[in-house]
């Protein structure tokens, strides 16, 4: 019987596809697709060897349903994604500290595209410079945080739940959930 080390090969919680998200959540989904195609530019976070956090640009794109990561081979983040496919991405915060549009931030497993007729559409389709490496990314949550009527409002999905809506104003009360 073959066992799994687990001290050496991390775990994430059960994930879904992004069109399955965008299926239960359409509404969300498309916020927060607006959100990331407002810039080109977002910071990824993923795990070192020494599971110490790195942080560095990034550009997504969203084709086919689904929200792909292209990097180059011998990059850290790739090398860290390929050995801990965790991370999360948050989305470019804007010029300034108003953020009208919100803030997003979506985490969960990043699996590598190894299809060669996945790979050859994205090529097709997007053009990156060559080589590259591509990632599919399976959510595992996927948060917003902005202003609404003078109150603070953090909406957060997980696969398996329903959408939860959070606010909290500026004096001493208490967060209470949308029901």
């Amino acid at each position: 019987m073959e066992t799994k080390d687990t001290a050496t090969t991390p775990t994430a919680p059960p994930a879904r596809d992004w069109s399955a998200f965008h299926q239960a959540e359409p509404q969300f989904a498309a916020l927060a697709e607006a959100r990331f195609k407002k810039y080109k530019h977002h910071v990824l976070g993923t795990l070192r060897k020494d599971g110490s956090p790195r942080v560095t640009g990034l550009e997504v794109d969203f084709r086919d349903g689904e929200l792909l990561l292209g990097m180059m081979p011998g990059s850290m983040k790739a090398l860290d994604l390929l050995r801990d496919p965790r991370f999360s991405v948050q989305a470019n915060p804007g010029p300034d500290a108003e953020m009208a549009d919100g803030d997003v931030r979506v985490s969960g497993c990043a699996v590598r595209v190894t299809d060669p007729a996945a790979l050859a559409s994205f090529v097709a389709q997007a053009s990156p410079p060559e080589p590259f490496l591509l990632f599919r990314v399976e959510p595992t949550e996927v948060v917003y945080t902005g202003i609404e009527n003078d109150e603070m409002v953090v909406r957060v999905w997980r696969p398996g739940t329903a959408l939860r809506t959070l606010r909290r104003g500026n004096g001493a009360e208490s967060v209470r959930e949308d029901a």
